[in-house]
């Protein structure tokens, strides 16, 4: 699931194509779970009156299957956890959400500039990005280490396994300084850096991984499991990576009220099971649900 700031604004000519393609699309959640009878959410849509009958725009890259993705059936919408689950707010809140899809590095600069109200793309809530905005997560982060069926390079995670492999990572997520960290461990032990290949989205890591100019790639490891359920006379999965982040929602700097509501409708959500229902429907692990916190830097 991602990023780190400092987040440089994506070429203009990515944007294009990604703002060109899904923008304003609505999400397949018909069948998700509703929350907005409950008397909680009732409550906090009468605490924040101002949510109620709002769009608001959820700034998102959509390229990771599970998360956010273009419906394969009808490309003018999105589906995925991370869909369902604005839904769900939207529907404790009161409020209503659009899309406006950038290039990952793309996501905080959009919030910042007031061209979205939030982030919910599978994003990290590290306190560099908590510099840029305010985070309540949802989700626990662990990492899969993606490579070749059988592991060739003999891949052990983000340590010095990695000396001399090359990883094609995401540009802006944080798995790309964790990898070139490495290089003065690698020295140590008389051995070369590892090198890092930037992509702009998942598939793009991934068939760096099958066309061979790549051993391994680092992501989320629903998104690694994927990726071996689509090759798997192709691809393994060497292991699994606990790092120390959270996967959060992302709210303007000095939103207070709103970033409040968030987490409180997080709560709500988490506590009538409709979060733990979503990880099912998406086939994503129940175990990564982590009780809403705060992250602002």
């Amino acid at each position: 699931m991602r990023p780190l700031l400092p987040i440089a604004a994506a070429s203009a000519a990515s944007l294009t194509l990604l703002t060109a393609c899904g923008a304003g699309s609505t999400s397949n959640s018909a069948d998700s779970p509703a929350t907005s009878a409950s008397p909680a959410c009732k409550g906090l849509q009468t605490a924040d009156p101002d949510l109620v009958g709002r769009t608001l725009t959820n700034a998102l890259n959509p390229h990771t299957p599970g998360y956010e993705a273009l419906d394969p059936n009808d490309p003018s919408r999105y589906v995925g956890f991370d869909i369902d689950l604005g839904t769900a707010l939207g529907n404790c809140l009161g409020f209503k959400l659009d899309y406006k899809p950038v290039a990952f590095p793309a996501l905080l600069p959009t919030l910042q500039s007031g061209q979205a109200d939030l982030v919910i793309s599978d994003i990290y809530a590290t306190e560099e990005r908590a510099k840029a905005a305010d985070f309540v997560t949802y989700s626990k982060v662990y990492d899969g280490v993606l490579v070749r069926k059988g592991n060739p390079k003999k891949l052990t995670g983000i340590n010095t396994s990695l000396c001399g492999a090359t990883a094609a990572l995401n540009t802006g997520f944080v798995e790309v300084p964790l990898v070139q960290n490495l290089a003065g461990a690698c020295k140590e032990a008389g051995r070369p850096a590892p090198q890092v290949q930037l992509y702009d989205n998942n598939a793009q890591c991934i068939q760096a991984i099958l066309a061979g100019r790549a051993d391994t790639y680092i992501n989320d490891v629903n998104t690694v499991t994927q990726a071996v359920e689509a090759h798997p006379d192709e691809l393994g999965k060497a292991t699994a990576v606990t790092l120390p982040y959270s996967i959060g929602i992302a709210v303007p700097k000095g939103k207070t009220q709103f970033r409040d509501a968030i987490k409180a409708a997080l709560v709500e959500i988490q506590k009538d099971g409709t979060q733990t229902k979503l990880l099912k429907k998406w086939s994503l692990e129940t175990g990564t649900l982590e009780a809403p916190r705060l992250v602002t830097g």
